[in-house]
Formats: C-alpha cells, sequence, structure tokens
C-alpha cells in the first residue's frame, strides 16, 4: 500500500532533517513569506537585548563584588570578635546582634544610593 502511515511518524521513525522541512513548511504556512524578515528581525533584537542585559547584569555584580570588601575592610577594626573557646554573656551577644544588624542595614543604604 502507498499511503502515509501516520503511527509510524508519530512513533519517531522522523530524522531531524524531515523535522525541520516539517517545520519550516510550518512556519511558511502560518507567517507568510512577507512575515518572515520581520520575524527573524525582532528574535535578533530579542536576542541583543537579551545579551546587553546579562553584561548589565554582570557589570553591577562586579562592582558591587568590588565594594563589599572595601567596606568590610573600613568597618573590621570596629568589630568585636570573641574567641570561641570562651563564654559570652547573652547581654555581649545581643549587643552584637544589634550591630551586625546595623551594619547590615547600611550596607542596603549604600547599595541602594548606588543603584539609584
Amino acid at each position: 500500500m502507498c499511503y502515509l502511515r501516520i503511527d509510524r511518524m508519530i512513533g519517531g521513525n522522523l530524522s531531524p532533517t524531515d523535522l525541520g522541512i516539517i517545520i519550516l513548511v510550518a512556519v511558511l504556512l502560518f507567517f507568510g513569506t512577507s512575515k518572515i524578515p520581520e520575524l527573524f528581525r525582532n528574535m535578533g533584537k530579542a536576542v541583543g537585548e537579551f545579551k546587553k542585559g546579562r553584561l548589565e547584569s554582570e557589570m553591577e555584580i562586579n562592582q558591587m563584588q568590588q565594594t563589599v570588601p572595601q567596606t568590610q575592610v573600613s568597618q573590621q577594626p570596629t568589630q568585636q570578635t570573641t574567641p570561641a573557646s570562651s563564654q559570652a554573656n547573652p547581654q555581649d551577644l545581643e549587643k552584637q546582634i544589634r550591630d551586625l544588624q546595623n551594619q547590615l542595614e547600611q550596607l542596603k543604604k549604600q547599595q541602594n544610593q548606588t543603584t539609584s
């Protein structure tokens, strides 16, 4: 018999070339020949915008990584450290927690000021 068997096509007997041709024909039928250049142009713009955004985000991350070590170095002498072997009383621990929270808020403010 000389008829197209759908069950064979669905079963995965299509080569990648066959699938490419089928997709190309479907795109031609769906969009038409006049819309294809516009479609690819828009896809190119989208890829360009994606790359631009990725580059900008990488630059921001690098800037943040450079500013964080500088602020940590300048704030290290003011931090109080207690040896692990000595026992600190709860008031000292609470004070350290408040100090760390204040430092965190200051870092967040600095980060918001640099991004604004």
